[in-house]
């Protein structure tokens, strides 16, 4: 096991949010303060909003919301470190970090999710969702917060899913030395870790039975793979 780049990440070599954190001119963030900034952000603007617009009914969920995509961000980052620290096989990292795949999956997550909201959800004569959160009216500046909240929730899950099918994909093709082995193990188990913390959000979709199954499926689906990756990991 050896350090594939003692300089840092280059551009290739990270996922697309830390490519962003780490162009932003002028600043130097750390993973963590990163991930402190985004989640301050978040938070405090759904308190506002929350006493501008007497909606404190929408502070649990909204919490859980950006709990969840700052769990992933932590997550996603000693993913991206660990695997980074590996000398793996160069189409690994390649399909991992510089295809940008996990971007088009969050993208298709949010269209569906979006699509569900605004189009499906209003033809079904039952109360919406947004209407159930926000009423009638729904104020403009939360649904955009709400929305800027939910794209972060719907890359972080493209991530993993993506994770997790290149992890499926190389331990099928690939065998490695044992420390090697072990820590890819370790990574597998981090993904594990971020499908199921998205269990928290499920109480808060019992009144959505297709949202409700979407994110359950998405957590059966995406730990079964990255558990048969950790466990099919072939070792010489």
């Amino acid at each position: 096991m050896t350090v594939a780049n003692e300089d840092g990440p280059q551009y290739g070599e990270t996922w697309v949010y830390e490519s962003i954190v780490g162009a932003l001119p002028g600043a130097s963030l750390s993973g963590t303060a990163a991930v402190a900034l985004q989640v301050a952000i978040f938070q405090v603007s759904l308190f506002v909003l929350a006493w501008v617009y007497d909606l404190w009914s929408v502070v649990p969920a909204g919490t859980a919301a950006i709990g969840v995509a700052a769990v992933g961000s932590v997550l996603m980052l000693r993913f991206s470190a660990a695997t980074r620290r590996l000398d793996l096989p160069p189409t690994y990292s390649r399909f991992l970090f510089a295809s940008g795949v996990e971007v088009v999956l969050g993208v298709l997550a949010f269209v569906a999710l979006v699509t569900h909201l605004f189009v499906f959800a209003p033809r079904t004569g039952e109360p919406t969702l947004l209407t159930v959160l926000f009423g009638p009216e729904p104020p403009v500046v939360v649904v955009y917060l709400m929305l800027l909240v939910l794209w972060d929730l719907c890359y972080r899950i493209g991530t993993s899913w993506w994770a997790a099918v290149v992890a499926a994909w190389r331990s099928y093709r690939y065998t490695f030395d044992a420390e090697t082995g072990a820590a890819l193990r370790r990574t597998d188990a981090t993904n594990v870790a971020f499908g199921l913390t998205q269990v928290v959000l499920l109480p808060f979709l019992t009144g959505e039975p297709v949202l409700f199954a979407a994110v359950a499926g998405h957590v059966v689906a995406v730990t079964g793979v990255s558990t048969v990756a950790l466990l099919t990991v072939g070792t010489e």
